[in-house]
């Protein structure tokens, strides 16, 4: 795993998610899911180019299915980035890195 990319689950997403003080991209995804393994190493890129502004999480959600209830997900890989506590963006499925990067650069 890159550095600056963590695991996360039910039980500390708020303690990690919501009440950290950087910006937050959580990449909510499944093993089965071959859209989610497209866009892992996007994420692995983001999370070491921007370890020191944001911080970076995987999400399983087949491990992991309270949160990705609370958001409303309903289809994998979605990405949602959190800044003090509040979701300001939702990226849903396989899309390219720069894209990714301009939607969360403005949280920045």
């Amino acid at each position: 795993m890159a550095e600056g990319l963590s695991n996360v689950t039910d039980d500390d997403f708020e303690e990690e998610v919501l009440k950290n003080e950087l910006p937050v991209l959580v990449d909510v995804w499944a093993v089965w899911c071959a859209p989610c393994h497209m866009i892992a190493q996007s994420v692995e890129n983001l999370a070491e180019a921007y370890k020191d502004k944001m911080k970076v999480v995987k999400l399983n959600i087949d491990e992991n299915q309270k949160t990705p209830a609370n958001y409303g997900i309903l289809s994998i890989p979605t990405l949602l980035l959190f800044k003090g506590g509040e979701l300001k963006e939702t990226i849903v499925g396989a899309i390219p890195q720069d894209k990714i990067e301009k939607a969360i650069i403005k949280h920045l």
